[in-house]
């Protein structure tokens, strides 16, 4: 593992479980200092403890402004200020709730927003600042496939997620003279080590899904979420300096077969 990563300060909101704690470990192999941010505390903490070197955990509930202000004050003053985050946090359980247009409870619709976009603008608005400050700042956002893809189901989801393409945008545009680049992941289906143990416990379920996208992956695998962390990794370093308003689909080829 390169040290490319030494002396960079970066924050990582939703960083307890799947791609956010793959990554907190992967800047943490490439010598940055980095907080952990999650409404999880306790799986945060276990998170930044594995990760070892300059690594802790803060408390984050990115719905709320105030805990979003908290957790990026105690990243800033632990550092020294921010030249770097990835704002990863989603609700994910509404996901089974996301049914269609005509019968999604707005109660759902209004909570996916909340999370998954009015929370990455609230975590923008607070690093922002530190990431310009810095001189040479970096965002990497995590969307989806489904921002750009289509679905009879998952309305609130993709909306959500176009919504924070549109985002990252903006914050290219509008602050890339001041140093600071942004940029998206957006994930294909990916087996992180929460949906591996689910799917182990209902090995013929997983099954029937692992088959599914198999058949709509050009590739030998399914996606992990390490393929990710490598990429946002690469996205917060020097290599990825010139790199600005770009989505990343990591997805092992199956946008071409959307």
């Amino acid at each position: 593992m390169t040290n490319r990563l030494a002396g960079r300060r970066i924050i990582v909101f939703g960083s307890a479980t799947g791609i956010g704690a793959a990554t907190v470990r992967r800047l943490a192999e490439e010598g940055a200092q980095v907080c952990a941010a999650d409404i999880n505390i306790a799986g945060a903490t276990k998170v930044a403890e594995d990760a070892g070197g300059a690594t802790f955990a803060v408390h984050v509930d990115i719905a709320d402004e105030a805990s979003v202000q908290q957790a990026t004050a105690a990243a800033v003053d632990r550092f020294g200020g921010l030249d770097g985050a990835h704002i990863n946090a989603a609700d994910l359980r509404v996901i089974m709730e996301d049914s269609d247009a005509l019968a999604i409870d707005l109660a759902t619709f209004d909570r996916t927003i909340a999370v998954n976009l009015r929370g990455h603008l609230l975590c923008t608005r607070e690093v922002l600042p530190h990431l310009v400050a810095s001189g040479q700042g970096a965002i990497v956002y995590t969307s989806s496939g489904a921002a750009h893809g289509a679905e009879p189901t998952r309305p609130c989801y993709a909306m959500a997620k176009a919504g924070l393409n549109a985002l990252m945008r903006h914050v290219a545009a509008r602050w890339g003279k001041e140093g600071v680049t942004a940029n998206v992941l957006a994930p294909g289906f990916t087996v992180t080590g929460e949906m591996k143990a689910q799917m182990d416990a209902n090995a013929e379920e997983a099954r029937k899904w692992a088959d599914y996208y198999m058949a709509r992956t050009p590739h030998t695998r399914l996606g992990t979420s390490e393929d990710h962390a490598g990429v946002v990794a690469m996205l917060l370093s020097q290599d990825g300096r010139w790199i600005n308003g770009g989505i990343f689909d990591v997805n092992g080829g199956s946008l071409m077969r959307a």
